[in-house]
């Protein structure tokens, strides 16, 4: 289990989870699951991207979390 913040990652165009200085993971793809601390609960959720002509915002399926709402949420992937 790996378990860090989400950043953007500048490299690849793409959400991670990062643990200090250090990607744990560099860039999770459309439709990777994970799970978010949300008022000290884990809650299970999927990361996508919505497309568009502005080339679309990266989103938390299930959450109100999306686009630069992203940066510093917990996470953690199995």
């Amino acid at each position: 289990m790996i378990e860090g913040r989400l950043g953007y990652n500048q490299e690849n165009g793409r959400y991670g989870i990062i643990d200090g200085d250090f990607w744990e993971n560099d860039g999770l793809h459309c439709g990777e699951t994970l799970e978010i601390l949300v008022e000290d609960e884990w809650i299970p959720t999927r990361i996508e991207k919505s497309w568009d002509e502005n080339g679309g915002e990266w989103y938390l399926v299930g959450t109100p979390f999306r686009g630069h709402n992203l940066e510093y949420i917990m996470a953690r992937q199995k």
